[in-house]
């Protein structure tokens, strides 16, 4: 595919068929990973694959617990939920939540906090900058995985729960869990062109709120 196209239509699959997903087709993702940009060409990333029935269904459980709390939140209102199209996505992300073991391999995506640099750490907000050097290599595998017909859904829900993870997996100390990716062959057609913000709303030039670009400009 297009490089446009994959971008416009990598959207998260929750509907997965039961077919395998063998290591061949993984390495491909891991070799398109590998390739992001990263500080200081460091590598942080590290990679997981689940596909033991048992270590699912304990990831699983452990996802449902804050999932249900949010899904209970939507209920009363407290989180709204506006319109048909976010309706269904919260319901199809339930189905993927109470599913999630039945997925043919989860991807835990991890890294070595030695080789990251956290230049924001001391500002008084939650911490973006670490995050420059692994979800870049992420968002090469979510593409690549869309490129060849893959379905994914990227969730960090799990983080939460890093120090049983670890546990679990044998994740030494000084590693961190950074996301979850669920990862199969897609039930349903995926997307081909997502909905988004357009550009006037999200760009400016010079200063914030500035005017956006324009884009009858270029030469």
């Amino acid at each position: 595919m297009e490089l446009q196209l994959v971008i416009r239509g990598a959207g998260t699959c929750r509907y997965f068929k039961s077919a395998p997903v063998d290591d061949a087709t993984l390495v491909k993702l891991f070799e398109a990973a590998r390739f992001a940009p990263q500080g200081g060409n460091r590598q942080p990333v590290r990679w997981i694959a689940i596909r033991d029935p048992e270590v699912k269904r304990q990831l699983r459980d452990w996802y449902l617990v804050p999932w249900k709390a949010y899904m209970a939140r939507t209920r009363t209102g407290e989180i709204r939920v506006e319109g048909q199209r976010a309706q269904r996505m919260v319901e199809d992300s339930d189905h993927m939540a109470e599913h999630l073991d039945e997925l043919p391999v989860l991807l835990v995506a991890c890294a070595v906090m030695a080789d990251i640099s956290a230049v924001d750490a001391q500002l008084p907000r939650a911490g973006l900058v670490a995050g420059a050097s692994v979800y870049p290599a992420v968002q090469n595998l979510l593409l690549t995985a869309r490129e060849i017909g893959l379905g994914a859904a990227l969730t960090t829900l799990l983080v939460a729960e890093e120090a049983r993870i670890r546990e679990l997996l044998g994740i030494p100390e000084g590693v961190a869990v950074a996301a979850i990716i669920a990862l199969g062959w897609p039930e349903r057609e995926l997307p081909t062109r997502l909905t988004r913000r357009p550009v006037a709303e999200i760009a400016f030039t010079e200063r914030w709120g500035g005017p956006p670009p324009d884009a009858g400009s270029a030469v």
